[in-house]
């Protein structure tokens, strides 16, 4: 261990030597770093802002994988929502559970405020509370309170509900995404009936809730609040992708849709977009010309953008501004994303180049909380030998580099890597704090990916960095297991062996007290008892953020130089761990296809042998592919012992073996029909794939709102949590043909929503009116809500995602969509009681795994 502190020590000391000793003041790299907020509303007049209202402090439940519980959800689900009154108890409570004021915020505003600070409100009782003059609320139990506020409507009308503060509204009874990042983005069409019109928002991140009423000036328009934009790129001929939102307050959709984005030059592009439903606000994609090649550089342009209707008639205009560079400055860059088909950025710190042509390394960097793309960017100074790219993760907060921002993280390097074209062999990646996770995570996830890694003031797993209470009161369920193992795939620690197959450099500050150096230290021991070739620095009064170089450091890009990702052929033993083949499936030339315990931990170690492949361990696998060819073996076949068994394979293909009866056999082929890496389950697994959200028309009035508007607001937090753009349809819309090879997310069951018949009419789960049959159980009553994922009939990559109840209670009870969540392990199918929202996992039936055949044989739920 001396020998590899040794290492990045004498590297650090020579660095420190150029560095003031200002710089390593303790800094907030969120300020730094920072996002603007919006603070205007340019999309009409403020016609009403909230100022009175009742606060119900006891709100959440805490909890990382699971944490579902809802108590104004379940409220509304049993009818048992009344209009607050000062002084009203709430005679429910979640079970087992103290206070749900939030201890560590207490604690913080004890020490900084004084004790007197501490009087706080009863729990579970509505008490009434005024807005300040700013027309914020704010209390200390509002990091844990429900808020409500009305308006009594003199007429019905629409109008747009600004929210900034809590995690989402529920608007007579309707849930919307509110904006618990303090963001300013949210802007909601909302119906108001005539007459008293509620609204609860629930607990956000920053314990504080502003909210107003806005006239539209138009029906439909465009905000110009958080637009993707690229930069031109001076001396590149090809259209660049942006995107801007159009807010319709319409009942009707908004179909064939074109946006024109002219140039100061005349110069014109075209694009026909995606469509708008009717209430709701949909970011959407166009494209820039690209610009003259005599242009000048460091300008900006003013870029006319006009949306045109099916018709050609212009409905709305916009002017932007977009920076044109040269490509040896740091820029943005944009592509379409593969999980939506939304538009995303990444951002680039360009290697210094004699000529475009010319190829380098790559790094990828990931960012830290609340810490946009660019900014992260910005604080690398251009190097002589790699590009830097820093993905977004979605957005500042995104998904903590898990889910869809790990996807996101594949997505910017393979993009990232087909512009720029660096050495196969010489790809790199480091982050900061959330990044620093971010870059364990996605280490240990690909360990064929990168040759060196180098987390920076980072934390190795969020379920134990960030573990609440709930987590050690759920574990004691039975239920809770399935969850527990749908969140496998972010436990670092049970993964870290992998490693093993690169370098790995661990710098930290050692006065680090947002993120602990325990966290580095703890990894450190970790790595220490197998790790061959990893450095550990301690930065000497180094807070949380120092200056660039926290990030930016010298030692680590000269450890990255001295690696390389070998090629296959000379990679001669593999010891490769998996929590599921759905996120990570291959190492090399390993490939795991299927487990015998879904999303358990699975371990195979195999090592060449001259013409033998030997594999002396493998757990929890039921198909694993070998790619022979990669080997460049000689030609004619080669043997492959697996536990003393002994097989032949040809040279000139992958081998392809599955557990049968306790016996390894050779398959001719992968079943595309069953499990396997591309198409393997777990619910959010549904939400990829340019996935299209369907909901039923064929219900009853209350059935049609309620799907309508649950899919709605899923679509409004994929926007808000991950930049999204998702199409919501009607299930009359819908068609196999016209959605070849998308996943699908229905809203409704077989009697309410027409798509039923045409996706799931042989799943082995059925929900109708009153009941759910789940292989040979059958759970009856009108409070059941269930999620599950299914393969879709007509495709062999794209899934079935399912959110639907069996009555009124039950499908309010689907209620919170904490799925759209970069932590929450969620497994393949769960049915569900109204009173989960209450009680947690005390009113869960069933939750757990579609066998490898997608029935439910062996029932692992």
């Amino acid at each position: 261990m001396k020998k590899r502190f040794v290492c990045a020590k004498v590297a650090g000391l020579l660095f420190m030597s150029m560095i003031s000793t200002h710089s390593i003041q303790a800094q907030n790299i969120v300020t730094i770093f920072g996002q603007e907020k919006i603070e205007k509303t340019d999309e009409g007049e403020v016609s009403h802002s909230f100022r009175n209202g009742f606060l119900l402090p006891g709100g959440t439940n805490p909890g990382t994988l699971f944490n579902g519980q809802d108590m104004i959800a379940w409220m509304y689900a049993t009818g048992n929502f009344t209009t607050p009154k000062d002084g009203a108890v709430i005679e429910q409570s979640y079970p087992n559970m103290d206070s749900q004021v939030e201890d560590s915020y207490l604690k913080w505003l004890a020490q900084s405020k004084g004790e007197k600070a501490m009087k706080l409100l009863p729990q579970w009782t509505w008490t009434a509370m005024e807005a300040d003059s700013t027309g914020l609320f704010k209390r200390p139990e509002m990091r844990s309170a429900f808020l409500y506020t009305s308006y009594e409507s003199p007429k019905e009308q629409i109008v747009l509900l600004e929210t900034t503060g809590g995690t989402r509204t529920y608007v007579n009874g309707m849930p919307h995404e509110g904006d618990h990042y303090d963001f300013g983005y949210t802007l909601t069409p909302i119906k108001l009936k005539k007459g008293l019109n509620e609204f609860v928002y629930t607990p956000g991140r920053f314990g504080k809730v502003a909210s107003k009423l806005v006239k539209p000036d138009k029906p439909v328009m465009f905000t110009k609040r958080d637009m993707t934009i690229p930069d031109i790129i001076i001396g590149e001929s090809d259209s660049k992708w942006a995107a801007i939102r159009v807010v319709n307050t319409t009942e009707k959709p908004l179909q064939g849709l074109t946006i024109r984005a002219t140039l100061p030059d005349g110069r014109k592009e075209e694009y026909n977009t995606q469509d708008v439903m009717q209430l709701s606000v949909r970011k959407l994609r166009y494209k820039v010309p690209a610009i003259a090649n005599n242009a000048s550089t460091d300008e900006k342009l003013t870029v006319k953008i006009e949306l045109l209707d099916k018709s050609g008639k212009i409905i709305d205009q916009a002017d932007i501004q977009i920076r044109q560079v040269l490509p040896s400055v740091h820029h943005e860059r944009t592509f379409i994303s593969g999980i939506d088909g939304s538009v995303q950025y990444y951002s680039v710190a360009p290697a210094i180049r004699k000529n475009q042509e010319e190829t380098k390394a790559m790094v990828l960097t990931v960012h830290g909380a609340g810490v946009e793309a660019r900014n992260q960017a910005r604080a690398y100074k251009s190097k002589d030998w790699t590009d830097i790219i820093a993905a977004t993760n979605r957005r500042p907060y995104g998904f903590n580099w898990e889910e869809w921002g790990r996807i996101d993280a594949l997505e910017v390097l393979a993009e990232a890597k087909r512009v720029f074209k660096p050495e196969e062999s010489k790809i790199y990646l480091t982050g900061h704090s959330m990044g620093g996770h971010g870059s364990w995570f996605l280490g240990t996830t690909y360990p064929d990916k990168f040759a060196a890694v180098a987390p920076s003031a980072g934390y190795p797993d969020i379920a134990t960095y960030n573990k609440g209470r709930g987590d050690d009161m759920h574990d004691k369920n039975a239920k809770y297991d399935a969850f527990k193992r749908g969140g496998n795939g972010g436990r670092v620690i049970s993964l870290a062996h992998n490693l093993k197959q690169s370098g790995v450099y661990i710098f930290h500050g050692d006065a680090d007290s947002v993120v602990s150096p325990s966290q580095a230290r703890r990894m450190r021991e970790v790595l220490g008892k197998f790790h061959p070739d990893f450095c550990y620095y301690e930065y000497p009064g180094g807070e949380h953020w120092f200056g660039d170089h926290s990030v930016d450091w010298p030692p680590i890009f000269e450890f990255f130089s001295r690696h390389s990702i070998p090629q296959a052929k000379d990679v001669k033993e593999i010891d490769f761990h998996t929590a599921s083949p759905a996120i990570s499936p291959t190492d090399y030339w390993l490939r795991v296809e299927q487990q015998i315990k879904p999303y358990d931990f699975s371990n195979v170690k195999v090592r060449l042998n001259n013409d033998t492949v030997q594999v002396t361990k493998i757990e929890n696998v039921a198909m694993l592919v070998l790619d022979i060819p990669s080997l460049a073996l000689a030609k004619g076949s080669v043997t492959i012992d697996i536990l003393g068994q002994t097989l032949s394979a040809p040279t000139n293909k992958k081998a392809i073996l599955a557990l049968e009866n306790k016996k390894w056999v050779i398959k001719d082929d992968v079943n595309l029909k069953h499990k396997y890496s591309a198409r393997y389950g777990g619910f959010k697994n549904a939400y990829t794939n340019d996935v299209v959200l369907v909901y039923s028309t064929k219900g009853t009035a209350t059935e049609n709102e309620w799907y309508q508007n649950k899919a709605r607001f899923d679509a409004e937090t994929f926007y808000y949590r991950g930049n999204g753009s998702v199409d919501v349809i009607a299930d009359t819309e819908y068609s196999l043909a016209k959605y070849t090879d998308r996943n699908v997310v229905i809203y409704g069951n077989k009697d309410n929503n027409r798509a039923w018949a045409l996706l799931l009419k042989n799943s082995p789960i059925q929900v109708g009116k009153g009941v759910i049959t789940a292989g040979e159980r059958t759970y009856k009553g009108d409070d059941l809500g269930t999620y599950f994922v299914y393969p879709h009939p007509n495709s062999n990559t794209a899934s079935v995602g399912v959110v639907a109840g069996t009555g009124d209670a039950g499908m309010r009870a689907t209620s919170p969509n904490n799925y759209i969540s970069g932590i929450t392990g969620f497994p393949d199918l769960m049915i569900y009681r109204a009173d989960v929202l209450k009680d947690g996992l005390t009113g869960m039936e069933a939750a757990g795994y579609f066998d490898n055949d997608w029935t439910l044989t062996n029932q692992d739920f």
